[in-house]
């Protein structure tokens, strides 16, 4: 999804917002089970992960679901999110500690595994590496960190161009709304800091992750995974 900070507390988004995601996210659940499974890779089975831009539930849930043993601790600034994310897991909520807001409200850790999907593109470049590093201080040593956001080609402003009618003609594919998908692209230019592939894995390497592979590549949205 691509909206401003505000939004996430607007009681109309977050109603809608599970219905809304998987068609703005290429492979939305997909991205979850195949976060899970990079995190199984490493993580024990009663292990600890850190869910950071956690609102809505969804990932946690999913997560959750796939492995009964492992427990959350699930950061989200938008209290309306939150709440979404209670009504969201139901049962499998007791195994979930909800934090209000940013990485800096996490516990210390240390965690087993760490998430961070559709966030890192609300986070300006120079506090996006404060956050990486932050996450990454909360880690066991070769815990896996799991991200995936947007992130594309844009070496000038004609490969841009390209990649976001690309994304606007995508939405209007999967059944958004012409003036719906006009908005979210706005939103884009106007409030996501989107870097390219090479800034984003540079961004992970930088706060000292290790082996960061991508493992998800679908028009504007990548996903990587790194080791502490």
């Amino acid at each position: 999804m691509t909206k401003s900070l505000n939004t996430f507390d607007d009681p109309g988004f977050v109603d809608a917002y599970a219905d809304q995601v998987p068609r703005f996210v290429p492979a939305y659940r997909d991205i979850h089970r195949m976060a899970a499974v990079l995190i199984d890779e490493h993580a024990p089975p009663d292990a600890r992960v850190l869910v950071l831009g956690a609102g809505g539930g969804l990932e946690t849930k999913a997560l959750a679901s796939a492995h009964p043993g492992w427990t959350f601790d699930a950061v989200d600034p938008a209290a309306a999110m939150l709440d979404l994310a209670v009504a969201t897991l139901g049962a499998t909520g007791s195994r979930v500690r909800m934090h209000r807001g940013y990485v800096d409200d996490a516990p210390p850790g240390p965690f087993d595994a760490a998430t961070s999907l559709l966030t890192l593109h609300f986070v300006a470049r120079d506090e996006r590496r404060r956050t990486v590093a932050e996450v990454r201080r909360r880690l066991a040593p070769g815990a896996p960190f799991v991200v995936a956001h947007l992130s594309f080609p844009q070496r000038n402003d004609a490969e841009r161009e390209l990649w976001m009618r690309r994304h606007f003609a995508n939405l209007v594919a999967s059944g958004v709304d012409h003036a719906d998908a006009e908005k979210a692209c706005t939103a884009v230019a106007a409030e996501v800091s989107a870097l390219t592939p090479e800034q984003d894995r540079g961004s992970l390497q930088q706060a000292g992750f290790s082996d960061v592979t991508e493992f998800f590549s679908a028009f504007t949205f990548r996903g990587w995974v790194g080791y502490a």
